[in-house]
C-alpha cells in the first residue's frame, strides 16, 4: 500500500512510526512532515491546508490510504475532498469533525443526549456574555468556540478577570475567528484523563488511557501549551471509571453523532475530568492527541493500517484492539520561551543515540533539516518517549533519555508523571 500522512508534528511522527510497522505498507509520504518523519516517509512540501495540492498529489502517486493527523484540515473538510477525489481517507468528514471544531456544538450535543459534562452557556454576543458573568459562581472557565491550538481556554478567578477574558477572546480576537462565539462553563475539579478511541460510525474501541500536562511550568504553572508531556496508562482510570464511561459517555457520543446525521469515522479523543460526581467530558478532539499519541501508539499491538481500514469500512467490531502490559512516558523538549516567544534554527545533537536502545523513541515535533543538519523549527521540538514495566520505570527511562539530546535554549518540565508517585 501507498500511504500519505498529513501533518508535521510529533503526533504525525508517532503515526508514521506505527504505520511503518505494518506489513501492508510499501511506500509512505508525509505532507509536509519534519526531519524525524523522514526516517519512515518521503516528506513532501505541501501544507496541511493546501487541499487542492494534497488531492492532486494523492491521485498522482496513486495513494491507497490517506491519514489526516491534524485538526485544522479535518475541520476544514480535507477528508471530504480526498474522498471526492477517490482517495480512501482515515479521519472524520467535515460534518463530524465539528465535534472538535465547535465547542458550542459539542456542548449542545452532550446536553441533548445527556452525556455528563460541565454546566455551561454559549454566546455569540459579548455583551450578553458579560451580563451572564454577573450570575455565575467563580472560578469559571471561558472557551473560544473554535480551534485555538489547545490554547483558547481561560480559567478566571473573579468577575473582573472573566470580563477581561471575554474581551480577549471575543473583542480583541486573540484566538482569531475561534473567538466569534464563546462557551462559559462551570469550573470542574478532579483528575484529568485522556482516552483515545477508534470509531467506525457505529462501533467504538477505546485505546489505553493517558494523561497530558498542558501548563508550561513545573507544578502546573505558567501558560497553557499544546502539551509538555504525557504518560500512559493513567493509574486514576480504574475499571470502575472505565465501566461508567462505556455506559454513559463513549458509545453515547458515537450514537449521538449518528443520530444527528454526522456519523463519525476516525479517532475521538475524550478529555475526561474525574469529579466527585463521577467522570465528565471536558472536551472532545476529532483526532489523535498530541502528545498522547506518542505514548499510546508505541504500546499498541495491532497493525495501525488494519485498524484504520476497519474504521473506514465499518468493520471495527471485528478488531481485537490490544495494548502491551507496560507503561510509557513522554517528556517534551521545547524551546525556551514557548508558548510565547522563542528562537529557532539551533542544531540538535544526540539523536542517533535512540537507534541503540529498544523501547526509547524520539518523536520530532518542531524540526527541519538545514544543510544536512537537524535544527529546531518550533516551540515544541522533540517528544522523548520511553517504555518501562511500570510508570515509575518508564518515567525514569524517559528523563534519562532527555539527557542524550542537546540544543541551545532546550527547556522541559521536570515533573511529567509526578502524579504517578501519588497514585
Amino acid at each position: 500500500m501507498r500511504v500519505l500522512i498529513v501533518g508535521s508534528g510529533g503526533r504525525e511522527h508517532a503515526i508514521a512510526a506505527s504505520a511503518a510497522r505494518s506489513r501492508k505498507v510499501e511506500k509512505m509520504y508525509c505532507a509536509p512532515g519534519n526531519a524525524g518523519i523522514e526516517e519512515f516517509a518521503e516528506c513532501v512540501d505541501i501544507g496541511a491546508m493546501e487541499f487542492d495540492k494534497l488531492t492532486a498529489f494523492a491521485k498522482e502517486k496513486a495513494i491507497d490510504l490517506c491519514i489526516v493527523g491534524m485538526d485544522d484540515p479535518l475541520v476544514g473538510g480535507l477528508v471530504d475532498e480526498m474522498e471526492a477525489a477517490g482517495i480512501r481517507t482515515f479521519g472524520p468528514r467535515k460534518n463530524a469533525a465539528v465535534l472538535e471544531g465547535s465547542k458550542a456544538f459539542s456542548k449542545a450535543l452532550m446536553k441533548k443526549y445527556n452525556i455528563p459534562t460541565a454546566e455551561y452557556e454559549s454566546f455569540t454576543d459579548s455583551g450578553k456574555a458579560m451580563e451572564y458573568l454577573e450570575t455565575v459562581k467563580f472560578p469559571i472557565v471561558l472557551k473560544a468556540d473554535g480551534l485555538a491550538l489547545g490554547k483558547g481556554v481561560l480559567i478566571c478567578q473573579n468577575l473582573e478577570e472573566a470580563k477581561e477574558g471575554v474581551k480577549t477572546i471575543m473583542l480583541d480576537k486573540k484566538f482569531g475567528t475561534a473567538g466569534n462565539a464563546i462557551v462559559i462553563e462551570e469550573f470542574m475539579t478532579g483528575r484529568e484523563v485522556s482516552v483515545l478511541s477508534f470509531v467506525d460510525g457505529k462501533t467504538i474501541k477505546t485505546m489505553a488511557s493517558a494523561q497530558d500536562h498542558k501548563r508550561a511550568g513545573d507544578g502546573d504553572t505558567g501558560l497553557n501549551t499544546g502539551g509538555m508531556g504525557t504518560f500512559s496508562p493513567s493509574p486514576f482510570y480504574t475499571k470502575e471509571v472505565e465501566e461508567f464511561c462505556e455506559k454513559y459517555i463513549y458509545q453515547a457520543t458515537v450514537d449521538a453523532m449518528a443520530a444527528e446525521g454526522r456519523p463519525f469515522k476516525g479517532v475521538i479523543f475524550f478529555g475526561l475530568m474525574l469529579t466527585e460526581d463521577g467522570p465528565k467530558v471536558l472536551e472532545y478532539n476529532a483526532r489523535f492527541g498530541d502528545p498522547e499519541a506518542q505514548v499510546v501508539l508505541p504500546r499498541m499491538k495491532n497493525d495501525l493500517i488494519e485498524v484504520a481500514e476497519a474504521c473506514i469500512d465499518g468493520t471495527l467490531d471485528q478488531i481485537d484492539l490490544q495494548f502491551e502490559e507496560n507503561a510509557a512516558v513522554c517528556v517534551v523538549l521545547a524551546s525556551e520561551g514557548y508558548p510565547v516567544k522563542y528562537e529557532k534554527g539551533f542544531p540538535v545533537f544526540g539523536l542517533e543515540e535512540f537507534k541503540k536502545h529498544d523501547g526509547y523513541y524520539c518523536f520530532h515535533a518542531g524540526t527541519k533539516r538545514q544543510n544536512g543538519q537537524v535544527v529546531t523549527n518550533g516551540g515544541r521540538v522533540l517528544g522523548i518517549t520511553a517504555k518501562g514495566k511500570t510508570l515509575k520505570e518508564a518515567r525514569e527511562n524517559a528523563y534519562a533519555a532527555t539527557k542524550w539530546v542537546q540544543f541551545e535554549n532546550k527547556y522541559m518540565r521536570h515533573d511529567i508523571g509526578k502524579a504517578i508517585d501519588e497514585a
